[in-house]
């Protein structure tokens, strides 16, 4: 990578629609605009990952795969990239390792190029094994640091961990700022930082929910990071990432000019003029609570696909009126839970605990699963030491278990491609299954009976039935 040009990571397809209407794109919205955003000149174009593979099962009645071999097809000049949680894959709990080399092997043979892989507690073990199989079947390893501040998360931690994963193969290093919280100033000096301890190219990745996110890139690319992701402006800004045309303008003429046309990119984002408009219509992209600058990111450091999903739940309880209440409860959790980075699946549950905590009207009256796993150590290490009343409190005398907690899965492979035969037709399939159980075995029997070619198309829904949305990762 030359530093005398900025390349740009593309958004649009995967997270700036994940982090502004709950991954409500639709495949069909997404082909018109492909060949034209592939002849563009992006570095990559993210299409796939993070909340993509759950929505289109879910809500949409599209196969995953087939969006990324369609997508693959539809754009064969330009990297295609996707988010990876390392041992979660695209799921919510950790898989084996035998699921994650096959789960890593087929998405690279269906057309994924680049793989950015995380932990959201930043736990290197969780990352090891979806690292190697990226290598192993010749895909580019771009493992990510989950950016965060707390009392333990301070700059020499994360150039620490990013020569860490240089060691463990990584081909670029993403500074992920999932939430928006990092500022120009610390952006500039991290990237500094980081340039003299590794030699592999810094991707930096952020979300303009405090209204700084396009200030941010610019101190990082005078500091020297080597690619940023942006989003067209249809979907660009607000709990979304920068807009592309936006960073284009502003570094034209200078040492770190992007090379990419102004007027292209302007058409480009016209594609996505009437997909925003639709998703405004149906209620997913509400603009006063996704695309107003909101500086208290800053303070409860919650990401903007956090936010849409509390919202979502206090909705469904009728409790509006508690939104404030439960961004102030977070850090509260977030510190009794040890400090975890707030990233799916971690953010999901440091804000359903907070949730429980206000609507219950008593801290820890209650606690769900996925918090206990957490304190449990089934997540992984927690980055310091978990409120030890908090723990007693969920836990009781159980000591919390500190090997890597994939060590504690035994190969389920076999056993996945037997549960699924009846209703599987393909080793994809079987993958689908094994991420999300009851609804790719509903999805893939409607599209294999036989008086149905493909799945009916997808009802109507409402905002207020989103029940899940992933951190904008």
């Amino acid at each position: 990578m030359d530093q005398k040009q900025l390349l740009i990571t593309e958004t649009i397809f995967r997270d700036a629609h994940q982090s502004l209407a709950a991954t409500r794109m639709r495949t069909d919205e997404m082909l018109p605009a492909a060949s034209f955003l592939d002849s563009i000149g992006y570095w990559s174009l993210e299409v796939w990952g993070g909340a993509t593979f759950d929505t289109c099962l879910r809500f949409l009645n599209e196969d995953p795969w087939e969006r990324l071999r369609t997508l693959k097809k539809a754009m064969p000049s330009t990297k295609l990239q996707m988010l990876l949680r390392g041992q979660n894959l695209l799921g919510y709990k950790h898989y084996a390792d035998d699921v994650v080399e096959e789960f890593v092997r087929l998405s690279i043979k269906n057309g994924i190029d680049v793989v950015r892989i995380f932990d959201a507690l930043n736990d290197l073990r969780n990352m090891k094994t979806s690292i190697e199989s990226v290598k192993k079947h010749g895909g580019l390893v771009e493992a990510a640091i989950s950016y965060t501040v707390s009392p333990v998360h301070d700059e020499a931690y994360f150039v620490s961990l990013s020569r860490e994963l240089q060691d463990l193969g990584a081909d670029t290093i993403c500074i992920k700022d999932m939430a928006g919280l990092l500022l120009p100033s610390a952006a500039a000096s991290l990237v500094r930082e980081l340039k003299k301890h590794i030699t592999i190219p810094i991707h930096l990745h952020t979300h303009n929910t405090a209204g700084i996110g396009t200030e941010t890139y610019l101190e990082g690319v005078r500091a020297g990071a080597d690619v940023v992701d942006c989003a067209l402006s249809p979907l660009g800004s607000g709990t979304s990432q920068p807009a592309t045309e936006s960073l284009v303008a502003a570094l034209q003429g200078t040492p770190y000019d992007t090379g990419l046309d102004l007027k292209k990119l302007t058409k480009a984002a016209d594609f996505f003029k009437p997909v925003a408009e639709r998703l405004e219509k149906e209620g997913f992209l509400v603009p006063g609570q996704v695309l107003r600058p909101d500086v208290k990111a800053l303070i409860y450091q919650v990401p903007g696909g956090m936010l849409s999903n509390l919202l979502s739940q206090l909705k469904s309880a009728n409790a509006m009126d508690k939104y404030d209440a439960v961004l102030a409860e977070v850090p509260n959790v977030r510190a009794d839970f040890g400090y975890p980075p707030l990233v799916t699946p971690t953010s999901q549950i440091v804000g359903t605990q907070a949730v429980l905590n206000v609507l219950q009207g008593e801290r820890y009256r209650s606690f769900t699963k996925e918090s206990k796993a957490l304190l449990r150590g089934e997540y992984g290490r927690l980055p310091a030491p978990v409120n030890p009343d908090v723990r007693r409190q969920a836990l009781g005398d159980e000591e919390p278990i500190t090997q890597r907690p994939a060590d504690l899965i035994k190969p389920e492979m076999d056993k996945l491609r037997e549960a699924s035969r009846d209703f599987a037709k393909s080793e994809e399939d079987v993958l689908s299954y094994a991420l999300f159980p009851q609804i790719a075995e509903k999805f893939l029997r409607e599209r294999n009976a036989p008086k149905a070619a493909a799945p009916a198309p997808a009802p109507k829904e409402s905002a207020a039935r989103v029940i899940y949305v992933e951190d904008r990762g």
